[in-house]
């Protein structure tokens, strides 16, 4: 338990400060609350004497007045400090994990999936956020205020006091054994919430297949399993532990009694005064009270725990610059050597070398799967390479951070994946800084003006996530205004062009042409109109660069590229008969 209040104000970091206060607080509160037996002691002995008066009924009432008014101001600020952190503490958490997102390898992405991330982020961080504290505040709470009292009590007899320690130290022990039943079960509850969220997103995201296919009975199986799943871990979790439960509230109960029946033998041996013993029969019924709400509270301590190390796994996640340095670079001219890379065991490049001259338009074709995305990412340093080196101005790319090695790309992908948010933004966010003129200008280059403007919100028009709401051709055209936008000095065209429709493919051809003359192009192509003017073609089959050189060269070659052609100028010569 004490491991786990650690690591909890550890996860917390500067904002524990506040959970800290909390506690402080909180033994304020238990102080105030304690006051209760005084004001009772005082009324009891005033009966017992037979001199109850004005004066007794007024100090009782003082005492209880205060005690109430301490207890309630207290309990108050308790609360306010320990929500206030918690939730600072969260916010924080998920910020600094969203900034160190961006600078994990993707390899991160492939081995964790959606699910396990979004589960991560969103209901393990909501136990932390919401149930943590509550349940650190019942725990201390009810600890704090068992030994106030117990001190208060043994102040009055301490043999009753010593009664009250043995029942706290079993009650301690059977808490003991509790906890470690849960740590035996809880990960596998935090695990089937992980599952339940990957399925839940997994079945949304893939809802348009499951209907083409008429797989809603599969795919509602499977969500059902994993909610059957998550419902028997939850169950299993509560049963396991109500026999520790049970116990830990005999344990509390027995010793009330034995207070009861100490106290009576006590005051019948003549060891203790009647206004004593009657103090300990009511001290009997409250003292316990508290704690017992502790223990039913300490259950979730090690699902608590687990979250912590499910999202600091997260946080800790080594990051991919964090020995870069701010480079601007000299020329940029890139250059790979002796190049390899593999997916897990898997070989996607084996020991390439090229270089891209800076200002010229270097094309890489070839069968899919033989290299050409992962190339690309290489350059950008989406992932590290395994072996060689790649240079950007003749300095290597794992020498940059990444803000300034990316700085130097816009990239356009294949797959475009655009915010919840309006077209202007998602369009501003190549520049953040753009102004909406700037923004119109990009736009009308990448020939998207003119459906947005005739949309009823125009640029102010939330297209829904992922860009829902667009077509997949304007979504291109989209992201092309975008790395427009951004203007940066190399531009990286991953099938630009694949989604658009042949009436604005030419005039998209034109802005791309345009905005990119006198930058560094390296695009990835099947269509052969856009590799033929290229400066330079690469051709990569099996993880290899096979051909290299302009369009003519590797016509007069022969070989994969002039095959390539060939296909190309026989698919266009297709006609319906």
């Amino acid at each position: 338990m004490l491991e786990t209040i650690r690591k909890f104000f550890a996860f917390a970091g500067r904002h524990g400060r506040l959970m800290k206060k909390g506690i402080i607080i909180t033994l304020i509160n238990s102080i105030f609350q304690a006051l209760q037996i005084l004001a009772l002691a005082v009324v009891l002995q005033a009966m017992v004497d037979g001199n109850v008066t004005a004066e007794t009924a007024w100090t009782s009432f003082g005492i209880m007045f205060v005690s109430m008014l301490g207890a309630i101001l207290t309990r108050q600020r308790a609360t306010m400090a320990q929500a206030e952190g918690s939730f600072m503490m969260c916010a924080d958490k998920r910020t600094e994990i969203g900034d160190r997102m961006k600078y994990m390898p993707m390899g991160y992405f492939n081995d964790n999936s959606l699910g396990a991330i979004t589960a991560a982020i969103t209901t393990t961080m909501e136990d932390v956020q919401d149930i943590a504290p509550r349940v650190m505040d019942k725990i201390i709470h009810g600890y704090v205020h068992a030994g106030v009292i117990t001190l208060m009590l043994l102040i009055f007899d301490w043999r009753i006091g010593l009664i009250i320690m043995a029942g706290i130290l079993l009650f301690m022990a059977a808490n003991s054994l509790m906890q470690q039943k849960s740590r035996q079960i809880s990960p596998a509850r935090v695990a089937a919430q992980t599952s339940l969220v990957g399925a839940v997103l997994e079945y949304v995201q893939g809802i348009s297949v499951v209907r083409a296919f008429n797989l809603e009975r599969a795919a509602g199986n499977t969500l059902d399993r994993a909610i059957a799943e998550c419902e028997k871990n939850n169950i299993k979790l509560e049963m396991a532990f109500l026999p520790f439960m049970l116990v830990q509230t005999l344990i509390l109960k027995f010793t009330s009694v034995l207070i009861i029946l100490a106290s009576i033998a006590f005051f019948l041996g003549g060891t203790m005064t009647l206004t004593t013993c009657l103090l300990m029969l009511i001290s009997a019924f409250i003292i316990f009270s508290q704690l017992e709400t502790a223990g039913s509270m300490s259950a979730l301590l090690r699902s608590i725990d687990v979250s912590i190390d499910r999202v600091a796994a997260i946080h800790h996640t080594p990051v991919m610059d964090e020995q870069g340095r701010d480079i601007r670079p000299q020329n940029y001219t890139i250059e790979g050597r002796q190049v390899s890379f593999s997916y897990d065991q898997r070989k996607i490049l084996d020991n390439v070398s090229f270089t891209i001259p800076a200002g010229s338009t270097t094309a890489i074709v070839g069968p899919s799967g033989g290299g050409k995305t992962t190339l690309c990412n290489l350059i950008t340093r989406f992932w590290d390479v395994d072996s060689g080196s790649i240079t950007l101005g003749g300095v290597d790319v794992r020498e940059y951070t990444l803000d300034s090695l990316l700085a130097n790309f816009s990239m356009v992908f294949q797959s475009v994946y655009l915010f919840n948010d309006t077209l202007f933004n998602n369009i501003k966010f190549g520049k953040p800084e753009a102004s909406l003129e700037e923004v119109r200008a990009a736009a009308q280059k990448a020939r998207c003006d003119d459906f947005i403007m005739a949309l009823p919100q125009g640029y102010d028009t939330i297209i829904g996530e992922g860009g829902a709401t667009l077509s997949g051709g304007e979504r291109q055209r989209i992201a092309i205004a975008r790395a427009i936008l951004k203007d940066a000095p190399i531009v990286i065209l991953d099938e630009a062009t694949a989604n658009v429709d042949p009436e604005n493919e030419s005039h998209l051809l034109e802005a791309i042409e345009e905005m990119t003359r006198n930058k560094t192009i390296i695009m990835i192509a099947h269509r052969l109109k856009t590799v033929r003017s290229a400066d330079q073609i690469l051709v990569l089959d099996g993880g290899k660069i096979i051909q290299r050189g302009n369009h003519q060269q590797l016509l007069s070659q022969g070989g994969l590229y002039a095959d390539f052609v060939g296909m190309r100028q026989a698919a266009i010569g297709w006609k319906l008969g």
